[in-house]
């Protein structure tokens, strides 16, 4: 994305929302969380490491990347010739930009801002919950966006029309009553290989050396004992005696046994539980097995469906599911583009697949965001290779000036218990630290029995982990890609980030120019 850094004379002062996070990339962060949006007046900027603008007549500036600005702001500064100091100075400022030009201001970050540190106390770190049947209804999903979720993900693989069309009529509700700004995307299935239905029933337990059928037959009634129906017609021919079958990324581990027809029949080696919908690998002597899928489509029917409904009803963003070339973006966008040509629906793309890594940097650049999914990824490559992968593909969008969101398994053991591991905090943390633009919770608010209080662990991980950064200057900041094209353009780019540098180093709070 071609991005020019236009420098005007504002002749006035700001507080900065956060002088540190100046040279940091853009990332999830404003009204249309994910694109960088900074609307101020009707003009839209595409941030990087500043943003300075005019807006309707009137000098104005929004200065600092786009990971250290609000979320759904608008914008939260007002042109003053005269700016006292203070963390009540800012919520006054904030008010009366509110109730004189109508900016809208969302209840967590305004919640925020009034706390200790002011704009230092805004969280950067954004929160994306999966709305499923423990957190779908309006009480809950308020309780959730009380607890800082910025995103509410719809898995498209779960739930009819009618049932996300609900969920996303209660965000669009708790946004006009309550006064935040969570926006939705839509997650497709994809067309890997998955399990089917579970008869209606939310999970299965699978017992060691229990024997399973898995079976492309189709059932108009009740599914037999130990059968698992399989999306993929092709699945009794590809498999082989001896093949290793994993579920949900490793959840559930089955040695095929013998083929029978359609039926593969097949001994549990690895006890745990089966969802619906849960995506199938197979190995074969320690390696996966990739023919068996490279000729399906990575959009199925079914998805282009659930996408159809997803603009049909104005959806913020579209994630891609096993994403294997940039030409899979290039198309839905077009296709999005044309059939929405009034809205801006941002399309994401969920690294799960090992062939993705091989055109990495090419599908980040066409895409407005990527999310490291782990779990079906660390089912494709040896698990010791997914903590450098992620890593890898963070900071491959961060010299790309692409948002990127770490997913699946952050806090696995909330499912049940109120507590998380402190493997998993430790885990979440590293995320943080790598400056991760979002952080996505799957399982954990959508079936767990304590999705509010997951939202609130990654929240506050979040919070701690940047404070640490950011006070004890723990990390360095990445190079920030150069963004402008012209001589001029190029000489103010400098010098934003030349002043940005020196105000980190020298803490201060505010920039004139």
């Amino acid at each position: 994305m071609a991005n020019t850094l236009p420098v005007y004379d504002v002749r006035c002062a700001w507080q900065v929302t956060d002088v540190s996070a100046f040279a940091d990339r853009g990332g999830l962060s404003n009204g249309r969380v994910g694109l960088r949006l900074c609307n101020l007046g009707g003009s839209k900027l595409r941030g990087n490491s500043s943003l300075v603008s005019r807006s309707g007549g009137r000098n104005g500036a929004c200065v600092g990347g786009s990971r250290a600005l609000t979320p759904i702001t608008k914008s939260v500064l007002k042109t003053e010739y005269e700016t006292p100091a203070g963390v009540e100075a800012d919520v006054t400022r904030l008010e009366r930009a509110v109730t004189e030009r109508g900016f809208e201001v969302d209840s967590r970050i305004e919640e925020e801002l009034k706390g200790e540190g002011g704009f230092r106390n805004v969280r950067r770190t954004k929160l994306i919950a999966t709305i499923g049947p423990s957190c779908c209804s309006y009480e809950q999903m308020e309780a959730l966006a009380s607890s800082g979720v910025n995103i509410a993900r719809l898995n498209m693989c779960h739930g009819t029309h009618e049932w996300h069309r609900q969920v996303i009529k209660n965000c669009r509700r708790l946004n006009a009553e309550k006064g935040y700004g969570i926006v939705v995307m839509i997650d497709t299935e994809g067309s890997e290989i998955h399990m089917g239905d579970l008869g209606g029933v939310s999970s299965a337990k699978a017992e060691d050396g229990e024997e399973w059928c898995f079976t492309i037959r189709k059932f108009n009634g009740p599914l037999p004992a130990y059968t698992l129906p399989v999306n993929y017609e092709g699945f009794a021919e590809d498999v082989q005696v001896g093949d290793e079958l994993v579920v949900d990324g490793g959840m559930v581990r089955f040695e095929v046994l013998e083929k029978v027809g359609p039926d593969v029949k097949c001994k549990c080696t690895d006890p745990g539980i089966l969802l619906p919908c849960a995506n199938l690998n197979l190995w074969r002597d320690g390696y996966l097995v990739r023919e068996k899928n490279v000729t399906l489509p990575t959009i199925s029917s079914k998805d282009w469906v659930d996408i159809d409904f997803g603009i049909s009803e104005g959806v913020d963003f579209i994630a891609v599911s096993f994403v294997k070339s940039p030409d899979v973006i290039k198309h839905l966008k077009s296709y999005v583009a044309a059939r929405s040509p009034d809205r801006s629906i941002g399309v994401i793309a969920k690294i799960e697949d090992a062939n993705s890594l091989r055109c990495l940097d090419d599908i980040i650049r066409v895409s407005d965001g990527v999310m490291v999914a782990r779990g079906d990824l660390g089912a494709q490559i040896p698990l010791e290779q997914v903590p450098s992968v992620q890593e890898a593909i963070i900071d491959a969008c961060r010299k790309l000036n692409r948002p990127v969101i770490v997913a699946s398994q952050l806090l696995e053991s909330m499912i049940e218990y109120p507590t998380p591991t402190r493997a998993e905090v430790a885990d979440v943390s590293n995320a943080v630290r790598q400056q991760a633009d979002a952080l996505m919770l799957s399982g954990e608010s959508a079936m767990g029995l304590h999705p509010q209080k997951a939202v609130e662990v990654l929240r506050g991980v979040s919070v701690r982990m940047e404070h640490w950064s950011r006070e004890e200057s723990h990390h360095e900041k990445p190079p920030l890609p150069e963004i402008s094209t012209s001589d001029t353009g190029r000489t103010s780019e400098q010098i934003c980030n030349s002043a940005t540098q020196i105000g980190g180093l020298l803490n201060i709070t505010g920039i004139i120019t």
